[in-house]
C-alpha cells in the first residue's frame, strides 16, 4: 500500500503515530455503535419486521404495509410521533423544503437561530417576489440570527427580532459550509428550552443532516417539533439509492406530507418500488457504517493536525455529525486534497476534479466523490468552496480502512504541490 505513495516514508511514520494515539477514541466509537445497534435491533423486533415487509409496491402505493412499518420503526428510533420516509424525496434540501412549505403560510415568518443556513437552502428561502417559487415569493418572511463570536447562539438578538408573525425557528445541526462547530444534542436541547421559555407557540425545526446515530439521541428526543434529512447520508447505511425523511410531531409531519405529495393524499400514497429491502437493511447497518465514518474522521483530524493543519473538530473532541473540517489555507492544497480523495475512490478514480460553479452555491466548488450512489455523503467525499481560508469539508466512508487509504493519497498529492519540508515544519 505505501509503495504506491510518493512520500511513503513521511506518511507511514505519521500514520503509525496517529493510529496509536487515537486508539482510545476508536474504542469509544465502537461502544457507541453497539448502543445504537441494540436500539435498531430492538425496534425491528418490536414492530415484527418480516420478510413480506421487504417487498415493494407500485402505482399509487396505497396500503403499502412494508412502508408503513418502516416508518413506524423510523419514528420509534428517532423519538418521533410520526415519520415520513420516501424514495421520492430527492435530497436533504428537498425534505427541508417540504417542511418549510408545509408548515409556513403567506404572512408567516421563519427565523434561523443558527445563522445563515447552507447555500442550497438560501434559494429555497429566496429574496423577494421574483416568480421563483421561493418562500419569499409566497410572502413568507425570513430573518437569521448571526452567531456570536464565540460560536454561541445570540438569544438576546433572537428575542428582539421576534414578531407576532414568527411561526417557526430553524436550527442547522451541522456546520454545512460555515466555519463554526456543529451543534451537539445537548446544545440543541438548551436552545429548544430557551425558545420555549421565550415563546411556547413557536415550532422548532432542526436540519438533522449528517447527525443521525452519531450521538445517543436525536433532536426529536429533546423537544424538536420537526426534523428532516437524507437517506443517502447516515440513516441509509450506504444501501439507500435515494430518499429522505421527515419526522416529528404528527401535526407537522402531516402538513409536510401534504406539501410533498398533495393535500388529501399525504402519507397514504407513494409507491416504494424496489427500495424497501435496501431501506430496512441500510437502517439496520447504519450504526456500523456511521461508526466507520466517525473512525475515519478521527483518523483524518489527527493525521492532518500532526502535519500542522487546524482541524475542527479535533480528533479528541466529542462529535455530533460526520463532517470533518480542515483549514488548508490555499486553493492549491484544497484542490490537491480533493483530487487525492477522488483518486482513492472505488468509482471514477481516474477523474480529476476541477473547481466549477454549482447550483445553489455562491463560489466555485470543488467536489470529490467516487461513490456507488451519486452524491451519497455517507460514502467518502470531500468538497469545499474556493474562498478563503480554503477549508475542505470531508464526510463519510463506508469502511474505516477505505478512509485511511484515501486520506493518505490526499496527503500524498498535497505534498506534491509544495515543498515537503515546509508542510512538515508547520508544527514548528
Amino acid at each position: 500500500m505505501y509503495k504506491q505513495l510518493k512520500h511513503a516514508k513521511t506518511i507511514q511514520t505519521k500514520v503509525d503515530q496517529v493510529t496509536e494515539r487515537i486508539a482510545p477514541m476508536i474504542r469509544k466509537i465502537e461502544a457507541q455503535v453497539d448502543f445504537h445497534q441494540w436500539r435498531v435491533l430492538e425496534a425491528f423486533r418490536r414492530h415484527h419486521v418480516s420478510e413480506y415487509h421487504l417487498h415493494s409496491s407500485t402505482g399509487y402505493g396505497y396500503d403499502d404495509l412494508g412502508r408503513e412499518v418502516f416508518e413506524k420503526v423510523f419514528a420509534d428510533l428517532f423519538g418521533a410521533e410520526l415519520a415520513l420516509v420516501r424514495p421520492h424525496i430527492i435530497s436533504g434540501t428537498h425534505a427541508i423544503a417540504a417542511c418549510l412549505y408545509g408548515v409556513l403560510r403567506p404572512g408567516d415568518e421563519l427565523i434561523y437561530l443558527s445563522g445563515k443556513p447552507y447555500d442550497t437552502l438560501q434559494q429555497v428561502i429566496g429574496q423577494g417576489k421574483d416568480g421563483s417559487g421561493s418562500l419569499a415569493d409566497y410572502g413568507i418572511g425570513y430573518r437569521e440570527i448571526p452567531l456570536l463570536a464565540t460560536g454561541e447562539v445570540d438569544f438576546s438578538t433572537f428575542e428582539k427580532q421576534l414578531t407576532p408573525k414568527t411561526k417557526m425557528v430553524g436550527i442547522q445541526r451541522s456546520r454545512g459550509y460555515a466555519d463554526r462547530p456543529s451543534f451537539t444534542i445537548e446544545q440543541i436541547q438548551t436552545m429548544i428550552s430557551k425558545i420555549r421559555g421565550i415563546r411556547s407557540d413557536l415550532i422548532v425545526f432542526v436540519d438533522n443532516c449528517y447527525g443521525e446515530f452519531v450521538e445517543e439521541m436525536e433532536p426529536t428526543h429533546v423537544g424538536a417539533d420537526l426534523i428532516a434529512g437524507s437517506l443517502i447520508k447516515n440513516p441509509g447505511g450506504g444501501l439507500a439509492k435515494s430518499g429522505g425523511y421527515i419526522a416529528g410531531k404528527e401535526e407537522w409531519v402531516k402538513q409536510a406530507a401534504a406539501r410533498l405529495v398533495a393535500p388529501g393524499i399525504g402519507l397514504e400514497g407513494g409507491a416504494t418500488y424496489g427500495y424497501l429491502r435496501d431501506y430496512y437493511q441500510g437502517l439496520f447497518l447504519a450504526p456500523h457504517v456511521v461508526g466507520e465514518a466517525l473512525k475515519g474522521a478521527v483518523f483524518t483530524a489527527a493525521l492532518l493536525n500532526e502535519l500542522g493543519f487546524e482541524t475542527t473538530p479535533s480528533w479528541e473532541e466529542p462529535r455530533t455529525d460526520l463532517i470533518q473540517q480542515i483549514r488548508l489555507g490555499s486553493p492549491e492544497r484544497l484542490i490537491a486534497f480533493c483530487r487525492g480523495i477522488q483518486a482513492g475512490s472505488p468509482v471514477d478514480a481516474y477523474i480529476m476534479p476541477e473547481p466549477a460553479p454549482m447550483p445553489g452555491y455562491q463560489d466555485p466548488v470543488i467536489m470529490a466523490a467516487g461513490a456507488f450512489v451519486q452524491g451519497a455523503s455517507i460514502e467518502l467525499s470531500a468538497d469545499g468552496p474556493l474562498r478563503p481560508p480554503y477549508i475542505v469539508y470531508m464526510q463519510g466512508g463506508l469502511t474505516y480502512s477505505h478512509v485511511k487509504i484515501a486520506i493518505m493519497q490526499a496527503i500524498d498529492q498535497m505534498l506534491d504541490v509544495e515543498n515537503t519540508e515546509s508542510i512538515q515544519g508547520r508544527r514548528g
